[in-house]
């Protein structure tokens, strides 16, 4: 019975922006405070990460803290043009690829800074 309520409330939901006229203007905007909201907790997220291993990050050497920022900011570049990158299969094939590069930057320099060898 839960079930039945939880779709006919989704149906009600589809309706409702698909015959109230603007109703897919109010879906945008919807869309759009939960994609602020995400974006936001992900930021805060990162500022207590920064916050809570400040000590590890000053151990670092100058290098290793270059690449660990730069590929933290080659990720917010990579969210900020995933819609032009996903135009094209060759720009899809791209964002994967420095995605993982700079996902496999951060966890090289994340592991050796915390192994004590």
């Amino acid at each position: 019975m839960r079930a039945l309520r939880n779709i006919a409330i989704i149906a009600a939901l589809a309706a409702v922006v698909d015959l109230v006229p603007g109703g897919g203007n109010g879906a945008t905007t919807v869309l759009t405070a939960l994609m602020i909201g995400f974006f936001w907790a992900l930021g805060f997220s990162a500022h207590r990460l920064y916050l809570e291993n400040q000590m590890t990050l000053a151990t670092l050497s100058e290098t290793r803290r270059a690449v660990l920022f730069g590929a933290v900011g080659l990720i917010v570049l990579l969210i900020a043009g995933s819609s032009k990158l996903f135009a094209t299969p060759r720009g899809t094939f791209v964002w994967v690829l420095l995605l993982a590069a700079a996902t496999f930057a951060i966890v090289r320099i994340w592991i050796e800074a915390k192994s004590y060898g």
